[in-house]
């Protein structure tokens, strides 16, 4: 990875201008660290799996159902944002093929505006990440009743829930080897089930099924936002390799087509299975539906036997994204850690993982979890999940943003110059459809989420003060755990 600082203490932004040695020339031709091996970092087909895992979590189960109040007009808002997603993932390639280093969002955020913008970006994608978890192990053990009965017992839900939280989490602890293994099966696993549900159901399509194309007063834009809102859910992990580029391979030619493939691949997954559901399950039954695939498989095929299978892939689903998203909540606060940012211990890896990221994540989203649970407070919870749109949005404008600084600097190291036109619409495209979404997240969110990011400036001011107490320089010192620490040193 080429990352060249200044050398004196004071400014250390990871991509700051400074004379480069050839050992930094080799790093910045491969993206990989002179004399380090890939036995731990991610190959292309990896990084890919991990972009459309993270993004085909446990959404894809419950959005028909959760988008068919709004009528058809649904499928307009997946287009919208299906083509809004896949210009975050452009500009992410071209951010990710400029600065190749673990932490993404975070990374361009604070090296076009400051540590204070940077840390806002870590803290809400932090946010973002294990709230996401929470939610995703709560959807998965209403799957996991239906294979293994839990009698609406409250202590063994809590412990199942709690259970498909910290699986993951032990196989993060066990090194990036074993999440790349864990992921690329589950990706192989629910993608082939998935698809021979979408092919099912367009083979038994019925256009009567599928209502009316507006169900809901109000004005079209409206509901196409409102839609598109609940629909960003189920699209989170669109910068799962730019977050986690320091540990995949040749990060400049591969995080950038990883992303895009990822995303193509979600989306058209998506668009197929969605379109298909709503063309097999009447619209009145599928408004009112707690699982909607096995409604469309069971009317496709007959007979009941669609539950126990579409329990099987949820749950498949379920456990990659949540492999995966507990790698990228880790990630994220190493890379703010390592510039002083988050305290010392995020940054400190064991087996290429940051050990204390997953540890601490898993155990919020754990307690998180239990609090649904315990307090029965699903309104609650369900404004949490609401707040991940608008938490999860905050990253994307403030790249969106960066690039766009980046462009208008007319450094040659940031732009590439035949296609400055081309980038520049893609980013406003980006920043744009950001936007649209933190309005279309509604008052309530935005006002809670407002109140999470202030939270974090506490947490800001306290690393503020450690770091001029230190002399300017809080940064981690020079490990063999954090091999990418010792470039960033002058």
């Amino acid at each position: 990875m080429a990352r060249n600082v200044r050398t004196t203490a004071k400014a250390h932004h990871p991509m700051s201008t400074a004379t480069t040695t050839p050992q930094r020339d080799t790093e910045a031709a491969t993206g990989t660290p002179a004399g380090r091996g890939h036995s731990r970092r991610f190959g292309l087909p990896v990084a890919t799996a991990l972009v459309m895992g993270n993004i085909i979590g446990g959404g894809i189960f419950l959005l028909p159902a959760s988008v068919a109040p709004f009528g058809t007009i649904s499928l307009l808002a997946f287009g919208v944002l299906t083509l809004g997603a896949i210009a975050l993932a452009l500009v992410f390639g071209r951010l990710a093929h400029r600065h190749p280093l673990t932490g993404g969002p975070y990374v361009y955020a604070r090296e076009a505006f400051g540590d204070f913008a940077g840390f806002l970006t870590a803290w809400s994608y932090w946010i973002t990440t294990w709230v996401s978890n929470a939610a995703l192990a709560v959807a998965a053990v209403g799957y996991l009743d239906v294979l293994v009965p839990l009698h609406g017992s409250k202590p063994a839900t809590i412990a199942a829930a709690l259970l498909l939280q910290w699986l993951p989490a032990l196989a993060n602890l066990a090194g990036t080897r074993y999440v790349g293994a864990v992921q690329l099966v589950a990706t192989v696993l629910k993608f082939v089930p998935l698809l021979l549900v979408a092919v099912g159901g367009l083979l038994s399509f019925d256009s009567a099924n599928l209502g009316p194309f507006r169900a809901t007063d109000g004005s079209a834009l409206g509901a196409v936002s409102a839609s598109a809102a609940i629909l960003l859910f189920s699209y989170l992990g669109v910068e799962s390799a730019a977050v986690s580029a320091g540990e995949v391979r040749d990060p400049r030619r591969n995080v950038g087509r990883a992303t895009v493939l990822g995303t193509l691949g979600a989306a058209l997954l998506y668009l197929l299975t969605t379109l298909s559901v709503f063309g097999t399950v009447p619209h009145e039954r599928l408004v009112a539906s707690d699982a909607p695939f096995t409604d469309s498989v069971n009317l496709m095929f007959g007979g009941t036997w669609g539950g126990t299978a579409v329990a099987c892939m949820a749950l498949v689903s379920m456990v990659g994204a949540l492999n995966g998203w507990t790698l990228l909540s880790a990630q994220t606060p190493y890379a703010a850690a390592r510039d002083g940012l988050f305290p010392k211990a995020f940054a400190r890896k064991r087996r290429g993982v940051p050990t204390a990221g997953v540890l601490v994540t898993v155990v919020l989203a754990s307690l998180l979890t239990v609090y649904n649970y315990t307090a029965g407070a699903e309104g609650v919870f369900e404004t949490l999940v609401l707040v991940t749109t608008f938490t999860a949005t905050v990253p994307y404008l403030l790249s969106s943003a960066a690039q766009f600084s980046f462009l208008l600097s007319g450094r040659s190291d940031r732009v590439h110059r035949p296609r400055l036109i081309r980038d520049t619409v893609l980013t406003l495209a980006a920043f744009g459809f950001s936007l649209w979404l933190v309005a279309g997240s509604g008052y309530a969110a935005v006002y809670q989420g407002v109140l999470f990011l202030f939270a974090g400036v506490l947490v800001y001011a306290g690393m503020s003060a450690r770091r001029q107490r230190a002399g300017g320089d809080d940064r981690t010192t020079d490990t063999p755990e954090a091999p990418e620490v010792r470039e960033a040193r002058p």
